[in-house]
C-alpha cells in the first residue's frame, strides 16, 4: 500500500488492517511519499515493511517490484506515480486506487493527458463520490466503484477502542470544554478573541495545535497566559488553569470525546479546515472557519448541520454560547447531526474488502 502522507495512511489503514486479519499468509509493506507520513508510521506494527517508495522512473519501477514481487498493490487517494503503475500492470499485478476523487480537470483538460494515461494501468477505481465515478465513466473508465471514504470508518474504529486520558478527565472535571484541533496561527487568534468576549472563567480550552515546534508553543503560550501545557499537568496547581496546550502526537483523535464542544482548525486560513470526522464521530457540535468547500466531508457535516461556519471571533462566540445555553435545542440537534453523519456514511472498507475477496485478488 503506497500512501503520499499521513493523512492518505489513515484513509489507506482500515483496509489494510482488515487485509492483514484476513489474509494473515501475506506480508504487507507500507510506502510513504512524505516524511509527514514515514516519520510518524515507520514503527507500525500493521505492516511487516515500511519505507519511503523510491523516486518514480523506469530503472526503480523494474528493481522495485522484482524485490517485492507484490500479489495486490494499493495506491491511496492519489500520488500516482507513472513508471511504477506501468510496471504493475506490465507484470499483471492488481492495482486498486482506493478513496479516489477525481477532479475533471485530470481527465478531460489538455494537462490531465498523464492522469488519463494513467487511469488506464488501474484495475479498479474506489472513488469516494458519485461525481468521480460520473467522470470515470464519461472518459470511458467504467472500472469503478462508488465506496465512500475509509476515513469515516477509521474514526469509527477509534472512537469504538477508546482509551481514556486521565490526566485530562481530570482537568476539566466540573468545567464546560473546547477543544480545539489541528490549529493554525490564524485560529489560535481567533480562539483568543473569543475566550475574552466570552469572559467566562469556569470555560475551559484544550487547544491541539497543528504545529508542534517549541516556536509555535511559546507563541501559543504568550496569546494564553493562563495556559499549561500537556507535560505539565502533573504539577501542582496545573488544574487552576484555564487553557490546555497539547504538547504531543497521538491523542487528538480521542480528544475529541472530551470537549462539550468542538473547534476544528484549519478553516481560519486558504489551507482549508482539518479532519472534521474526528471529531463528528463522538457525536459534538463540529465549529470550523469559512474555508471548508474543498472537502466533500466537510460540505457534508455543514450541510446537515452537524458543523457550523464562523467567520470570526464575534460569530464564534455567539455560537458557542448559543450551543452551552441552549443545550436542550440546537445543541443536541448539531451534536445528533454529527454523529448520524458519520455513521451513515461509514462502509467504505467493507465494499473493497469484498471486492478483493470476490475477485481473489488474494487467496487464503
Amino acid at each position: 500500500m503506497h500512501c503520499s502522507s499521513l493523512g492518505e495512511f489513515e484513509q489507506g489503514r482500515p483496509v489494510l488492517e482488515k487485509i492483514r486479519s484476513q489474509y494473515p499468509r501475506y506480508k504487507v509493506l507500507l510506502t510513504f511519499f512524505s516524511p509527514s507520513g514515514y516519520e510518524v508510521q515507520k514503527n507500525y506494527d500493521g505492516a511487516d515493511w515500511v519505507f519511503y517508495l523510491p523516486m518514480d522512473g523506469r530503472s526503480n519501477a523494474k528493481r522495485f517490484a522484482e524485490i517485492v514481487h507484490p500479489s495486490l498493490v494499493i495506491f491511496v487517494k492519489y500520488d500516482l506515480w507513472y513508471f511504477y503503475l506501468k510496471e504493475i500492470n506490465k507484470r499483471n499485478i492488481p492495482l486498486l486506487l482506493i478513496s479516489a476523487l477525481i477532479e475533471k480537470s485530470k481527465v478531460f483538460k489538455w494537462y490531465g493527458r498523464m492522469h488519463r494515461k494513467m487511469f488506464g494501468l488501474i484495475s479498479h477505481f474506489f472513488v469516494q463520490d458519485a461525481e468521480s465515478k460520473k467522470l470515470l465513466d464519461k472518459a470511458g473508465f467504467s472500472n469503478s466503484t462508488v465506496a465512500g471514504d475509509t476515513r469515516f470508518d477509521r474514526v469509527i474504529e477509534i472512537a469504538e477502542k477508546f482509551e481514556p486520558i486521565p490526566l485530562i478527565e481530570n482537568f476539566i472535571t466540573g468545567h464546560k470544554t473546547i477543544i480545539a484541533g489541528s490549529t493554525w496561527q490564524e485560529d489560535d487568534i481567533v480562539l483568543k478573541k473569543t475566550v475574552e468576549i466570552i469572559n467566562d472563567p469556569s470555560l475551559k480550552l484544550i487547544i491541539a495545535p497543528h504545529e508542534l515546534g517549541e516556536r509555535n508553543l511559546n507563541d501559543l503560550k504568550k496569546l494564553f497566559p493562563n495556559s499549561i501545557r500537556y507535560s505539565q499537568l502533573s504539577t501542582p496547581n496545573s488544574q487552576l488553569s484555564t487553557c490546555l496546550i497539547i504538547d504531543n502526537i497521538g491523542i487528538l483523535s480521542r480528544l475529541y470525546k472530551y470537549g462539550d464542544i468542538t473547534f476544528v482548525g484549519g478553516g481560519m486560513t486558504s489551507y482549508g479546515v482539518h479532519n472534521v470526522l474526528e471529531a463528528a464521530v463522538y457525536s459534538k457540535p463540529v465549529i470550523i472557519g469559512p474555508f471548508y468547500k474543498k472537502y466533500i466531508e466537510a460540505i457534508g457535516l455543514v450541510d446537515c448541520g452537524g458543523a457550523l461556519v464562523i467567520k470570526n471571533e464575534k460569530e464564534l462566540a455567539v455560537t458557542i454560547r448559543e450551543l452551552l445555553t441552549n443545550t436542550g435545542d440546537s445543541y443536541i440537534k448539531s451534536a445528533k447531526a454529527s454523529g448520524n453523519f458519520v455513521q451513515q456514511n461509514a462502509g467504505a472498507d467493507r465494499k473493497i474488502l469484498q471486492f478483493i475477496q470476490e475477485n481473489r485478488l488474494l487467496t487464503n
